[in-house]
């Protein structure tokens, strides 16, 4: 019995399973096999990048020619850590880097490519530490807010037995506006909290709260702000929220038409992600949301910091819409992601495809 047999797996089913790009390369430097992490590594179908050239199927790799011909003639195989790539518009990659010259079933030379990314560990990492401080700092604020509404409500109460015994009008205006800013401080105390009550999962097209957050942006957008869309019909259905999920589209995409101060472009686009780790745990597939607008970007010194609550870099912001959607966004087990610089923010609404423990 074969070692095939023995396990009743297909080999490219194990590979597609791996965390490590691999690619594989004939001997003319052409594409014969790439797996799933190597899609997602490089952004590209292993469908159309079949008998490619490899600085084609993977411009990442068009600077590295003379590496891989070296290790393809002399058969020496060769590691780099923390090698930087680049590809014209994309994001940039950090990866550790190993080339393995091999013999193929014809007898060919053959190269083996493997790579780790990184940035994918340091996301993990960050990501992590969020979650982590996001769940720190809501504990504070309950603990905050319970300290604040106890006196809030003696004041209030105090505020309305003392209009009860005055007569004069002009004083009454004095308590009047005390249980008005009362009034004012426990909404605010409430929205601190987020919402009171979990998550009502249903079954939903992601497309339908994304639409009804469009055409409520529509109805007031600037003049000279176009609203786009791009969206993968394909993606499954998910359990969420309905109403959740509109208040944190509808915060993003406020933001993103703020952030431009009447003038540019915002972009929705939904996709499919694989093997995505949220809070530590590994889903095979996730559906992603990205808000996408042209403005100015985020100060670097606060892009690290846009989650904590009170933290805003507009004079009027409350600087707690970031904070709320990411806590009901953790409500459904996903998160939000936020990539910026001058010329293009990403805000990216990820969430498991696969039934989550509610």
């Amino acid at each position: 019995m074969s070692s095939r047999d023995s396990i009743g797996v297909r080999p490219d089913t194990i590979l597609d399973n791996l965390k490590t790009a691999v690619v594989c390369l004939d001997a003319r430097l052409r594409v014969t096999y790439l797996n799933t992490a190597s899609e997602m590594l490089f952004g590209v179908s292993a469908r159309h990048c079949g008998s490619e050239p490899f600085d084609r199927a993977l411009p990442y790799l068009a600077d590295h020619r003379e590496k891989l011909e070296s290790a393809l003639y002399k058969g020496a195989a060769f590691t780099e850590r923390e090698l930087y790539l680049r590809a014209g518009g994309g994001d940039p990659l950090t990866v550790d880097c190993t080339v393995t010259p091999f013999t193929d079933r014809n007898g060919a030379s053959a190269l083996l490519l493997e790579f780790l990314s990184l940035d994918r560990q340091l996301r993990i990492s960050r990501d992590d530490q969020m979650r982590v401080q996001n769940l720190a700092n809501r504990e504070m604020i309950r603990g905050l807010a319970h300290e604040i509404k106890n006196p809030l409500g003696g004041l209030r109460g105090a505020a309305q037995l003392l209009e009860r015994e005055i007569d004069d009008d002009g004083l009454k205006e004095f308590t009047t506006v005390i249980i008005r800013e009362a009034d004012r401080l426990q909404n605010l105390v409430d929205g601190l909290l987020g919402p009171r009550r979990p998550p009502n999962k249903q079954p939903l097209n992601i497309h339908e709260p994304l639409e009804h957050v469009r055409a409520l942006i529509s109805s007031d957008l600037p003049a000279n702000v176009e609203l786009k869309r791009d969206f993968d019909p394909s993606i499954p259905e998910i359990r969420a929220d309905r109403e959740q999920l509109i208040q944190t589209l509808f915060n993003l995409v406020g933001n993103a038409v703020t952030a431009l101060d009447g003038s540019g472009e915002i972009l929705l686009r939904t996709r499919t992600q694989r093997l995505f780790t949220i809070g530590g745990t590994q889903h095979r597939l996730v559906a992603r949301v990205d808000v996408i607008d042209n403005g100015p970007g985020i100060p670097r010194e606060l892009l690290p910091r846009i989650f904590h609550p009170m933290v805003s870099s507009r004079a009027e912001g409350t600087g707690m819409g970031l904070p709320i959607a990411q806590y009901l966004i953790h409500l459904h087990h996903g998160l939000i992601e936020c990539e910026s610089r001058p010329g293009q923010t990403i805000f990216s609404v990820i969430l498991p495809l696969e039934a989550g423990d509610d």
